[in-house]
């Protein structure tokens, strides 16, 4: 009972936390609807949780004439208030809650025998959930609609059970393809999620043969938007997997251009629009297309502050990882390691804003990034701090591949840190930790190898031990399934910056150069 009530504060509270002042003003309004309302203890609960900036019990109870003994009852009911306020509000009021909030009332008509009544409204809506692709709410429709046919003789129209048998099978089939799909697209996440990338030939293949084993039959002239939209998005995810970069491309920008041929749609989905984009835009990174991927950005910039995205917290939260994230990896692109310090303080105050509404397994992948970032500038205390966020980090079970990457990384500037004193007994918990692994990218082992060896060296012949470790490394920076590895901190640019004792930034700055001039 303690547990449930603590989650029911914890909800209620951050639920008030996150009203607009004119979300506030709403529900003063529709509170304050009955003139009996106006002293009721759920407006002064709302009223005092309002000013606080921590749940203050003893201070709500002593402000109140709200007993202990009411209160769980009193925030349960001004919980359900505030969402009945919210659903209410014009600025949230989307095409689904429209649909929905008819379907209740053509429900209320046929419970009052008012059948033909309630069957006008069903067919107005049907054809609004058709048109902007909510078929499952359409599913729902149609069996309302049968209900009251095989109930009553309405003679609404002829072959009217025709019909609904013929919309019903339609739909059915629809709905069974878009849930295999998703079943599928959340699959893949979650094994990207768990994993990461595929590392072996024979890790591609036992992908590959899931995917296409669970890839629905259909005939793509009977798809919806919805349907294609899912099979898109589960061949993002597929070719994301396998490493296939080009297919990934090809498969997002497909999953835009649904949108762009059916612009309505953007005001319902946003988020799959901007999840198009930003998909996009990993795609090209990876591809390394350095200007297709800068005009990409900027579009992807100048579409948020579109009238067609929604002004909301969730819209917000999406914006920001993806905006942010996507620029440091310009950075990465264009070898801009230096005067980032102002782009990173950004990142790290807007983590810090909204880390109630973004996972630690986004928060993490944002740290690496700034990270690296460090790295390449060679402020190694900063790289070392942001790594040690990841390290420590035991909430959320983050993918073997960062986790990896995080731990030599972290290794690698405590040496260039030159924190020698802490590198032995360092090298000695990565090698177990990473021990524990299931299986490591062959780079990963090889640069693992290479600085447990570094304490060993002579000074005399350090550079020699550079080189040597640049002709292993060099192997695989074309390597289908490990040249990833390169590409947030190029590991051969900063074995040659010691070969050459250059800052890593002058090396891949010089590359980058040459690779536009081509």
């Amino acid at each position: 009972m303690i547990k449930n009530n603590n989650e029911l504060t914890d909800n209620l509270f951050a639920l008030v936390k996150s009203l607009t002042a004119s979300e506030k003003r709403q529900f003063s309004l529709y509170a304050g609807r009955v003139a009996m309302n106006s002293e009721s203890k759920f407006i002064s609960l709302f009223k005092i949780l309002c000013t606080q900036t921590k749940y203050d019990e003893a201070a709500i109870l002593n402000s109140t004439d709200i007993t202990k003994q009411q209160l769980s009852n009193i925030k349960s009911h001004l919980y359900n208030q505030i969402l009945t306020s919210l659903r209410l509000n014009p600025s949230v009021r989307s095409v689904p809650l429209q649909i929905r909030e008819q379907l209740d009332f053509a429900m209320i008509l046929y419970r009052k025998g008012l059948y033909q009544q309630s069957l006008k409204v069903l067919e107005k809506i049907k054809t609004l959930a058709l048109l902007y692709e909510e078929k499952n709410i359409g599913y729902e429709i149609l069996d309302l609609e049968k209900i009251i046919e095989s109930q009553y003789i309405t003679r609404s129209r002829p072959n009217r059970a025709e019909l609904l048998i013929e919309q019903t099978n339609e739909l059915t089939h629809l709905n069974t393809i878009a849930s295999e799909l998703s079943n599928l697209t959340l699959y893949l996440y979650n094994i990207f999620l768990k994993n990461g990338y595929v590392r072996t030939p024979e890790e591609k293949d036992e992908v590959s043969a899931y995917f296409f084993d669970h890839l629905p039959e259909y005939d793509e002239k009977r798809l919806g938007f919805r349907e294609k939209l899912w099979y898109c998005q589960a061949y993002v995810w597929y070719s994301f997997i396998i490493q296939d970069f080009v297919s990934c491309y090809k498969y997002a920008s497909k999953w835009v251009a649904l949108f762009d041929k059916a612009p309505h749609l953007i005001t319902v989905h946003p988020v799959f629009y901007i999840k198009g984009h930003h998909y996009v835009l990993e795609s090209l990174f990876y591809l390394n297309r350095v200007k297709q991927f800068e005009t990409a950005l900027n579009d992807f910039e100048l579409l948020l502050t579109s009238t067609d995205i929604p002004e909301d917290d969730n819209i917000m939260v999406l914006s920001f990882l993806y905006v942010y994230s996507n620029k440091l990896n310009l950075r990465f692109m264009k070898a801009e390691y230096t005067d980032g310090e102002e782009l990173l303080d950004t990142i790290n105050k807007k983590i810090e804003r909204y880390r109630d509404k973004v996972d630690d397994h986004h928060i993490m992948i944002l740290y690496y990034k700034m990270a690296c970032l460090y790295f390449g500038n060679r402020k190694y205390d900063k790289c070392i701090y942001f790594l040690k966020k990841i390290i420590d980090n035991k909430s959320t079970p983050l993918r073997e591949d960062l986790v990896c990457f995080t731990m030599i990384l972290n290794l690698a500037a405590h040496y260039e840190a030159g924190q020698d004193y802490r590198l032995e007994a360092l090298i000695k918990s990565t090698r177990i930790f990473l021990s524990k692994m299931n299986h490591l990218h062959e780079v990963q082992r090889a640069l693992m190898g290479f600085l447990e060896s570094l304490p060993q060296i002579s000074p005399l012949h350090i550079k020699d031990e550079f080189r040597r470790f640049h002709a292993i490394l060099s192997q695989y920076e074309n390597h289908p399934f490990e040249r990833r590895a390169f590409l947030y901190l190029d590991l051969l640019s900063w074995l040659e910056g010691h070969i050459n004792g250059e800052p890593i930034a002058d090396v891949i700055a010089r590359k980058v150069a040459g690779k536009h001039k081509v």
